[in-house]
């Protein structure tokens, strides 16, 4: 009883604040929404048994990713107004999008009923005696090693092509040249002087 009243009341905290975080017209109070989303949904992980992730959720997303959105928008001079008035525009394409991932998620959930798969299809069975970060090593770098470095790959080229993007060449900066600064001989880097008494030093 004490299970299932905790389950309903972090699923409902995290939709909430999830509904809040999109709706909320302040950017930081969306950051803050979501920051409360993270902590409830490492209450459902910790409910099923999945400590690790719990600890994941807390201390990668709200410890770090979140954090860094809040000082991001904090400290960025972003026309918020500007953004949110091209909303209704692509409204129409958000919910189609919306729309067929939904479609996409009730057929994969009526297929798994109508096949009768088992448990041992859908998921990667693990011992229930077995710790939970043992659990999860063992999924990724046992049965799911190739799915696991794939995600790598594309993460991976992913930053690289973010990194593409953004780079701009800007004129008038003097760039580094390495080589001429790696032969530079310490005579022609310093230079000994005997100045008079109230002179300065010609450069």
């Amino acid at each position: 009883m004490i299970q299932a009243f905790a389950f309903y009341l972090f699923a409902s905290i995290v939709v909430a604040s999830a509904a809040l975080t999109i709706v909320s017209r302040n950017p930081v109070h969306s950051v803050l929404w979501l920051i409360l989303a993270f902590f409830n949904a490492a209450g459902l992980m910790l409910l099923v048994g999945a400590e690790f992730i719990a600890m994941l959720l807390v201390i990668v997303y709200v410890g770090a990713v979140a954090v860094l959105f809040l000082f991001v928008v904090m400290m960025l001079d972003i026309d918020f107004a500007a953004l949110r008035a091209g909303f209704t525009r692509y409204l129409p394409f958000g919910l189609l999008i919306a729309a067929v991932l939904l479609a996409e998620m009730i057929l994969v959930i009526g297929v798994w009923n109508f096949a009768d798969l088992g448990p041992d299809t859908r998921m990667a069975t693990i011992d229930p005696e077995m710790p939970n970060i043992e659990a999860i090593g063992r999924a990724l770098y046992d049965r799911y090693l190739l799915v696991f470095e794939g995600a790598g790959i594309v993460l991976l080229v992913a930053m690289v092509g973010a990194i593409v993007l953004t780079h701009r060449e800007r004129g008038g900066v003097r760039p580094q040249n390495i080589s001429k600064q790696i032969k530079r001989r310490p005579e022609e880097a310093t230079r000994n002087t005997q100045p008079e008494v109230g002179e300065g030093v010609e450069l």
